[in-house]
């Protein structure tokens, strides 16, 4: 971009600015100015104009653009800390310019792909900060014969989805369940959907990133090396980078697979099939997938508990009858019960869409509604007895509103080893819990009572999940395990939450971490700390 080009584009967002924010002070002004400057002179001149794509708080556009992936209700108030401005990069030197601008001026950088962050991390900061939102970055490139894909952190599983639909019937990919989460967050994350059980977690058919560092490098898995490579796939990317792109590994799957959705009440028997699914869900048939949400809900004017049980069977519907008629009797799966369908089918049926909807809808990336949530999570090693469920569904009730899901392991999640990836959670584990709480009732009294029950319920469960620690899944952030204190970072205090979410692995996050980020710069509450070995054993 020539100079010219450039003092009329800045110009124009200058006047821009100016006419749509009077309120604005002189020095604001001046500060937007230098930051502007500062990207401008930070880009590659042959990239396109980074001008268009910065969004400060004067611009017409800011709100909307902060908004649109805002996921969580709690963080979208006018109280909620703004970002300095807003970076939309569409070529990988903005998220450069925007790294080393960043630098200069002691910002923070959040990275934002879906905005599914469950605390707000990726876009929330309580020090001065900026967004880098990937939302342009989103394309999805299948190459079908040779089984892989190049996916942009900006995409969503959706559209992931979708891309590889279109090339074959017979592949996939592992991740979640949810078609408008970001692959940033949830592949670094480490990410697990409805195929774990046999194809294991996302990050274990990652083979390849793009990942831009602290000091401004594009670097691929030849170049950052493979301590780096690992603690992306799992260690949370936020922490070590902006992570641009993945190529993944797409799986295979039969054309016709076998979906199911059958609920039960307590008074129907719930209890029972509850207890004996802990003995079968994780040894069953690794094709088969049996997800139960537990719900408290009010049946004629008498509170109660429902299970939903949500399944997946990469095979026909007589081969799952078979199996399950073996070694889950006591369940009842009938045949009407059964819809043989495509795997890209069984996508819309677990994102609850009604029976032959078109797969587009997997391209729409905002979600219909949005909520006030909190989420946790727990991993359970040895089975509830049924009189400890009794009593987890009495504490449901009491509370009303917090639903429970169970999701089985077992299968290649047992296979792989626990320190293959950060993702530490493999074998020895028969199921995770999400907590989960959601509202639509604004105001600090109603947070506070919706925190409180999701709080009260995640403490009732602590005899009967795991210990040594009490573990979670860095994809369901909660910061109530702890945060950093941000600018005095230190390993005892992060290794609090770390060792919940990453167990032993965190030690070797911390030992990369300082590797390739020895300043600090990718930081925020639950980041990996940066401290150099000697003086963590000093602590």
């Amino acid at each position: 971009m020539n100079l010219l080009l450039c003092s009329v584009l800045l110009l124009a967002l200058r006047a821009s600015l100016l006419s749509s924010s009077m309120a604005e002070s002189p020095q604001q002004d001046r500060t937007q100015e230098t930051y502007l400057q500062c990207l401008i002179d930070s880009s590659d001149p042959s990239s396109p104009p980074i001008s268009p794509l910065a969004f400060f708080p004067g611009n017409p556009s800011y709100s909307s653009v902060l908004r649109s992936y805002v996921r969580n209700l709690r963080f979208n108030s006018s109280t909620t800390p703004k970002p300095l401005f807003i970076v939309t990069p569409t070529h990988v030197s903005h998220i450069r310019a925007s790294i080393l601008c960043a630098k200069i001026h002691g910002l923070e950088l959040r990275i934002r792909s879906g905005g599914h962050d469950y605390d707000g991390l990726s876009y929330v900061s309580r020090a001065p900060f900026v967004v880098v939102d990937l939302f342009n970055l989103r394309s999805v490139d299948v190459d079908a014969e040779g089984g892989t894909a190049w996916v942009e952190s900006g995409a969503t599983l959706g559209e992931v989805y979708y891309a590889i639909a279109a090339k074959s019937g017979v592949h996939a990919f592992p991740a979640g369940v949810c078609p408008t989460v970001g692959v940033g967050g949830h592949l670094s994350g480490a990410g697990y959907g409805n195929l774990m059980r046999k194809h294991g977690l996302s990050v274990d058919n990652v083979v390849d990133a793009v990942v831009v560092d602290a000091s401004g490098r594009v670097l691929d898995r030849g170049s950052m090396g493979e301590d780096m490579f690992w603690a992306i796939r799992g260690g949370g990317g936020a922490s070590f980078g902006v992570i641009v792109s993945w190529k993944i590994k797409l799986v295979s799957v039969p054309a016709v697979v076998t979906v199911f959705k059958v609920e039960k009440t307590l008074e129907q028997g719930a209890t029972d099939v509850v207890h004996r699914w802990q003995y079968v869900a994780d040894k069953v048939d690794e094709r088969l997938f049996i997800r139960i949400v537990l719900l408290p809900v009010v049946r004629k004017d008498q509170r109660t508990v429902k299970a939903k049980f949500v399944s997946l069977f990469l095979g026909r519907a007589d081969d799952l009858l078979d199996i399950m008629s073996q070694s889950f009797p006591e369940f009842g799966l009938e045949p009407k019960d059964c819809i043989e369908m495509s795997w890209i089918e069984s996508v819309l049926f677990w994102s609850n869409y009604p029976k032959g909807t078109s797969p587009n809808v997997l391209l729409q990336r905002i979600p219909d509604s949005e909520k006030f949530l909190k989420k946790k999570s727990d991993y359970v090693q040895e089975p509830i007895s049924k009189v400890a469920l009794e009593g987890i569904w009495e504490k449901m009730m009491e509370l009303k509103r917090p639903a429970l899901t169970f999701n089985p392991y077992g299968g290649r999640m047992s296979k792989i080893s626990g320190s293959e990836t950060p993702f530490p959670h493999r074998a020895g584990n028969i199921f995770k819990i999400q907590y989960s709480v959601t509202w639509k009732e604004e105001g600090d009294e109603s947070l506070n009572q919706n925190l409180n029950r999701i709080r009260s319920i995640y403490n009732h469960m602590t005899p009967f999940v795991a210990k040594s620690p009490r573990s979670s899944y860095l994809n369901y952030r909660d910061t109530d395990l702890g945060i950093n204190q941000i600018g005095n970072e230190s390993y005892s205090e992060a290794s609090i939450w770390g060792t919940k979410y990453f167990k032993a692995n965190f030690d070797r996050l911390v030992e990369v971490k300082t590797m390739v980020d020895p300043g600090n710069f990718f930081r925020y509450e639950q980041s990996i700390p940066c401290t150099p070995w000697p003086s963590r054993m000093a602590e």
